[in-house]
């Protein structure tokens, strides 16, 4: 089955990026790289294992597009929060939150990947 919802974001260093992002659980799709610099990421695709996934790229200004990178965010559903947290910490991002139990059900942690852009890790999969 094809993948219905992509998060996309832009890295000013795309390969600090798509290594943070495999870090904490994320498994890699695809990656194009510019055949003139293979340091530039046109497009990557990675998936989480819960369903989902993450499209990325190096970033380039663009008009009408966001001025800067690491300004995303996004939720990813995981039944490990505190070692997805752990493994975020370790792979170079910074805590907002610790994993907690939440009012709503489920626990969650925020943290700032290498970038910038914030990521909740949490168990909660949303009202079925």
């Amino acid at each position: 089955m094809s993948t219905g919802l992509w998060v996309t974001l832009t890295y000013r260093d795309a390969d600090a990026g798509l290594a943070w992002l495999q870090a904490v659980g994320f498994t890699e799709r695809a990656v194009y790289r510019d055949d003139a610099d293979p340091a530039v990421v046109q497009h990557a695709e990675l998936d989480w294992p819960a369903g989902g996934g993450v499209m990325l790229g190096t970033y380039r200004p663009r008009p009408g597009w966001p001025d800067e990178a690491g300004t995303g965010s996004a939720y990813a559903v995981t039944d490990d929060v505190d070692g997805t947290y752990r493994a975020a910490l370790a792979a170079g991002g910074s805590s907002l939150q610790e994993p907690a139990d939440q009012d709503y059900g489920g626990r969650s942690c925020t943290v700032r990947d290498v970038d910038g852009n914030l990521w909740s890790f949490g168990s909660y999969r949303g009202e079925e």
